[in-house]
C-alpha cells in the first residue's frame, strides 16, 4: 500500500517515514501543502497522513481542496491542534480520522489498517479468500492454515488482490502501491512479485487478465 506523508517537521516527518517503511509501506514525503497537493494530482495513493499547520497551504485547504475534486482517498489528520473545535473542523472537512500528536506509534499504524480495512469495505481484520489468509496487524500469511513466508513487496502485490477478489488491477496500478519515488521500479517488477506468489501459493490463485492486468478470482 503507498502512503502520502504530509509534514513539514524533519523531526517528526524522518521518525514517522521510518516507522511506516518498517510496516512495509511505500511512502511518500512532502512537507507543505502546495507539494501535497501536486502529489495527489500526480499520483495515486491509499491514504494520506496529513498535518494541519503547514507552510504555503494549510492543511484544511489541502484536505477540502482534495474532497471537492472527489477524491475518495482515506484522509488521517495528525497534528498538534487539540482543540475540540480543530476535530470537528478536520472531520467535517472530509477526513476520516483524527490523532494528536504526540501519538503512540502503534495507534498511528492500528488507525492507518482500519482505515485501508474500510476503504476496501473489509470489516474484519484479517484478509481470507480462497483459504489464503492475510492479517496486516502481524504481517503473517497462511495457506490454509499452513504459515507462509512472503516478503514484503509479494505481499504488497497480494493485499490489494485478496481484498478485493473479481476485480482486476493493471501493472501500472500495482506499481502505485509497491513503489515509492525513491524506489528504481524496473520493467518486469510486477511480474516478479506475482510469480513469486504463484509459486508459494499456488499457480491458480493470481490470474492474468491478458491486456489488463491480475485478479484473484472470486
Amino acid at each position: 500500500m503507498r502512503l502520502l506523508l504530509v509534514e513539514d517537521d524533519s523531526m517528526i516527518g524522518e521518525a514517522v517515514l521510518d516507522v511506516l517503511r518498517a510496516a512495509h509501506y511505500a511512502v511518500d514525503w512532502v512537507r507543505d501543502g502546495e507539494l501535497a497537493e501536486s502529489a495527489l494530482a500526480d499520483s495515486q495513493y491509499d491514504l494520506v497522513l496529513l498535518d494541519l499547520g503547514l507552510p504555503r497551504r494549510d492543511g484544511l485547504a489541502v484536505l477540502r481542496s482534495l474532497r471537492q475534486r472527489g477524491v475518495r482517498t482515506p484522509v488521517l489528520l495528525a497534528t498538534a491542534r487539540d482543540a475540540v473545535a480543530d476535530r470537528v473542523a478536520g472531520l467535517d472537512a472530509g477526513a476520516d480520522d483524527y490523532v494528536v500528536k504526540p501519538y503512540d506509534t502503534d495507534e498511528l499504524l492500528a488507525r492507518i489498517r482500519a482505515l485501508l480495512r474500510r476503504a476496501e469495505g473489509q470489516a474484519q481484520p484479517v484478509y481470507s479468500h480462497r483459504g489464503v489468509t492475510l492479517n496486516p496487524a502481524t504481517r503473517e500469511a497462511s495457506q490454509d492454515g499452513r504459515p507462509v513466508t512472503l516478503s514484503a513487496r509479494e505481499w504488497a502485490v497480494l493485499e490489494p488482490l485478496i481484498a478485493r477478489p473479481g476485480v482486476v488491477f493493471s501493472r501500472a496500478q500495482l506499481e502505485e502501491k509497491l513503489f515509492s519515488w525513491k524506489d528504481e521500479v524496473s520493467s518486469n517488477a510486477v511480474e516478479v512479485y506475482i510469480h513469486g506468489v504463484r509459486k508459494k501459493l499456488g499457480a491458480d490463485l493470481v490470474q492474468t487478465v491478458r491486456g489488463l492486468g491480475y485478479l484473484v478470482p472470486r
